[in-house]
């Protein structure tokens, strides 16, 4: 009965203010609010003990806010429309929470909506905010960002001359975007730089094709998934298929590097396409529909053949449920460097009006209990990035000679056919040849294969 009375008081108080004010809308948007926590404190006995501190009361604040908007409403120095009033109130109360929640105008919706489904203009990075500063998750392959160098881990401290400091991510995207052809400047600064440096930037439409793949060498194929969208499942199903033909695999490398995340259902078809059963991931949080567990199930086409998955820091989010999963399950050989840790699920609430507000319901944790939020995946084998040095010519790499290279040598059996076989086979390669050669992480997964494929030969102990 207290709470009641003081409730009616707090709603007479605030409507002879509204009435100053004239402002009709604040009465209603404070009564919808001094609605729901009545009828929380009605419902959850535990919380009307705690709302009756003086300290901590809703009333008590829901009274400062309303003190607050009849200050500005009152004396600011211009007029402020009241929806400008409330959206800057949702905006402040969603981002204190966390760095991944917040609220989407209906514009910002709409462009969320465009994204994931896989098309959108501007410089192709994922950004979030890390230890209170604007950060770069991983730029998108392809990309104006990838192109000029951008890397995981960068800290963007201006855009176009304005500091990032206190800017939210949907107000750094929205800078960050704009029309085809038109051009942003980014202040960076990577660790080991003693001064920011300014990269120019021209926007482009970033069309994201999920999935890429190609044959490395004869039996060994290679998947590489940009991020995870709402067509990754299908096209992952496609490259495989087109890989395994009539003959199979003998090994795939899954290449997660740099892949900022995106859908959780995505996440977890991926890596059921690769498991028989068992569980892949299950969620946690206060409500129970945020307590989610997701298993594996048997796969109409088996993928029996050793698998490796490189990561890097800018594996974000739903690769490392992949990746988690694989690993926990005992699937895949993880290797490369420690991932992103961004362990955290948002769900996307749609409100009234075409608006929506991104809010983190959830932790997500990997099938044997570990938690990746600000952890991240630990490789099984770690693997660090060395870039490629320039290209060398031949003759200034020292070769010993071999029997193959003296004049009148006996040729060996099959020697001209192999020779045929490699000139004609060396455009399809060349690609391949490439990437190998300039990508150290990739060829270590290679290896990892054939050495496993050699293993499993061995006659160890003399058995048959």
């Amino acid at each position: 009965m207290l709470k009641v009375n003081v409730v009616t008081q707090f709603l007479r108080e605030l409507e002879m203010k509204l009435e100053r004010t004239h402002i009709f809308f604040y009465f209603l948007f404070g009564i919808v609010i001094l609605f729901i926590t009545a009828t929380a404190l009605y419902i959850n006995p535990a919380n009307l003990a705690v709302a009756e501190d003086d300290d901590n009361t809703t009333y008590r604040q829901l009274k400062l806010f309303s003190q607050v908007l009849d200050l500005v409403e009152r004396d600011y120095v211009e007029p402020v429309k009241p929806k400008k009033l409330i959206y800057g109130a949702i905006q402040g109360m969603l981002s204190s929470l966390d760095p991944h929640s917040a609220f989407m105008k209906p514009e910002d919706f709409k462009e969320l909506q465009v994204e994931t489904k896989g098309k959108f203009t501007g410089i192709g990075i994922e950004i979030t905010i890390k230890d209170g500063v604007l950060t770069v998750v991983s730029p998108i392959e392809g990309t104006p960002a990838f192109k000029a160098g951008i890397q995981a881990n960068d800290k963007i401290l201006k855009i176009d001359g304005k500091s990032t400091k206190n800017m939210t991510l949907i107000q750094a995207v929205k800078l960050l975007r704009g029309p085809k052809g038109t051009t942003v400047t980014i202040s960076i600064y990577r660790s080991g730089w003693n001064k920011l440096k300014d990269v120019k930037l021209v926007r482009d439409v970033i069309p994201i094709k999920s999935v890429r793949s190609k044959v490395l060498e004869d039996g060994y194929g290679y998947v590489r998934i940009s991020n995870f969208q709402s067509k990754t499942e299908k096209e992952l199903k496609k490259a495989l298929k087109k890989l395994e033909g009539k003959s199979g695999l003998k090994g795939l490398i899954l290449d997660l590097r740099n892949n900022p995340g995106g859908l959780l259902d995505q996440a977890v078809a991926v890596s059921d396409e690769f498991l028989e059963s068992g569980l892949i991931v299950y969620t946690d949080g206060r409500l129970e529909d945020a307590k989610m567990r997701f298993y594996a199930k048997p796969n109409k086409v088996h993928h029996n053949y050793p698998l490796v998955v490189l990561v890097n820091g800018g594996s974000a989010s739903a690769s490392e449920i992949v990746a988690g999963a694989l690993q926990d399950n005992k699937r895949a050989v993880i290797v490369g460097t420690q991932t992103f840790g961004k362990g955290s699920v948002q769900t996307i609430i749609p409100l009234e009006e075409g608006a929506a507000i991104r809010l983190t319901t959830a932790r997500y944790y990997t099938p044997s209990g570990r938690s990746i939020q600000a952890k991240g995946i630990t490789p099984d084998i770690e693997v660090h990035f060395i870039p490629p040095t320039e290209d060398k010519e031949e003759k200034d790499v020292f070769h010993f000679i071999k029997e193959k290279d003296l004049e009148g040598h006996l040729k060996g059996d099959g020697e001209d056919a192999k020779k045929k076989d490699t000139m004609d086979k060396k455009g399809v390669e060349n690609d391949a040849e490439k990437m190998l050669k300039k990508d150290n992480q990739l060829r270590e997964g290679l290896r990892i294969l054939k050495a496993f494929n050699i293993y499993k030969s061995l006659n160890i102990g003399g058995n048959s």
